[in-house]
């Protein structure tokens, strides 16, 4: 089965990151390893043993993993994408859009559109940038 699954790059922040995206996705964190409790711990970089190698979370319909970049390489934040949730409802993705933009930044606020009963686009606490569909209509 092909699957294209979104790998999110963090700059030190990933296990709250992905334990924020648990909540608000209601989802299952079933990886966060640590590079210090890795295989290759033994080539962590010092200072590098608790920042995320390797987060995978699963939640209805997806999975999203991450990772922390190592302190030696410049983080520049994340840049041209947004992930992009499909709801059956507006009343789902309006929880969820709800949940992410708990001290995010909201760049459309969640309203009705003529492609969809419930839109809203916001980029979270930790720079990720979302947008929600929900009660999709065919046009």
């Amino acid at each position: 089965m092909n699957q294209l699954t979104a790998y999110l790059g963090f700059g030190g922040n990933c296990a709250e990151a992905m334990r924020f995206y648990e909540k608000a996705l209601n989802g299952k964190l079933e990886v966060l390893l640590t590079n210090g409790e890795s295989p290759v711990a033994e080539y962590t970089q010092a200072g590098d043993e608790n920042r995320i190698m390797h987060a995978r979370l699963v939640f209805d319909g997806g999975v999203l993993m991450a990772g922390d970049a190592p302190s030696a390489h410049k983080y520049e934040g994340m840049k041209g994408f947004s992930l992009s949730l499909m709801y059956a409802t507006a009343d789902e993705a309006r929880r969820v859009y709800d949940a992410l933009s708990e001290g995010g930044t909201v760049t459309m606020p969640f309203d009705k559109t003529f492609w969809a009963d419930g839109f809203g686009m916001l980029t979270d606490r930790f720079g990720t940038p979302w947008m929600f569909n929900g009660g999709m209509h065919p046009f």
